[in-house]
């Protein structure tokens, strides 16, 4: 927690301030998470300060909270380019990515449980840079990131705007977002690397190397080939369900049966479900 604090504090991501009269204080609190390798070993152990955003109000402290991704589709296609001109894909993990995002409204959270200011233990944090858990995080990164992208030359796709491309002379480069997720190919390697070198000078990051293992789906490059399998994903799935013991069927469902004609208990964890639901 003393690391991540401390790069929330380098980032400055808030400043101390009295609590006002008419605003809305938010709450937040430390979420403690394993990272895990494409082999399902422990990569890492990860701290991370999340603000309750679920105590936001509307018109008050946030307002526009859309954020664009990456089609799937999209992915798709551009592997298929990279790999009919013999491209490589690199994938990037931008760390902290929400903490970049710039607020434009007015937001005060509670000071973080453990770190209390001995000198201003009645004061809250007005924020300065978005933190996970808010409305508008994803939207203040989007849009601190792209508008970094244009700023450089990029344009975006008409057809999906999380994928930017830079046209020079000889060369193109190509950008897909997903988040804190990127992947880049382009004709020129160095190129490339360059460009990966120049992100990371503005936006700390990882660089993963070539694309292994992207929003669940395993890849793995083959001569002209890729293979994409999301057994892992699956087996994580089934894992989380307890039905790793299940029988396997082809057809797992009747097509055009609705849940409402189904007879049955109804289910005691709808959490558990609509997590489910969302991972499905």
């Amino acid at each position: 927690m003393e690391k991540e604090f401390s790069a929330l504090q380098r980032n400055n991501t808030w400043h101390l301030v009295p609590p006002p009269s008419n605003g809305n204080i938010i709450g937040c609190k430390w979420v403690y998470k394993l990272k895990y390798k494409p082999d399902g070993t422990v990569d890492r152990y990860k701290a991370r300060l999340v603000a309750q955003g679920f105590t936001q109000t509307l018109g008050l402290d946030y307002f526009e909270t859309f954020s664009p991704i990456v089609k799937a589709s999209t992915i798709r296609i551009i592997l298929v380019v990279a790999l009919s001109f013999n491209w490589s894909v690199h994938q990037l993990d931008v760390q902290n990515a929400f903490l970049h995002g710039t607020l434009e409204e007015h937001v005060f959270m509670h000071q973080p449980p453990g770190f209390i200011n001995s000198q201003f233990p009645s004061h809250v944090c007005k924020l300065n840079k978005a933190l996970y858990g808010l409305k508008q995080a994803p939207r203040a990164w989007y849009t601190k990131l792209s508008t970094s992208l244009l700023g450089w030359g990029f344009q975006a796709s008409r057809a999906d705007s999380s994928m930017f491309i830079h046209h020079s002379t000889h060369d193109v480069l190509i950008l897909l977002i997903y988040v804190d997720d990127i992947l880049v190919t382009g004709s020129n390697s160095a190129q490339v690397s360059s460009f990966i070198t120049r992100l990371n000078s503005s936006f700390a990051l990882r660089d993963l190397g070539y694309v292994n293992y992207f929003l669940g789906i395993k890849v793995v490059r083959s001569g002209i080939m890729f293979h994409l399998s999301q057994h892992k994903y699956t087996q994580d799935l089934l894992s989380r369900t307890a039905m790793l013991e299940s029988k396997p069927a082809t057809t797992p469902g009747l097509l055009g049966q609705t849940l409402s004609h189904l007879n049955g208990e109804p289910l005691l964890d709808t959490t558990l479900y609509r997590s489910m639901v969302g991972v499905l």
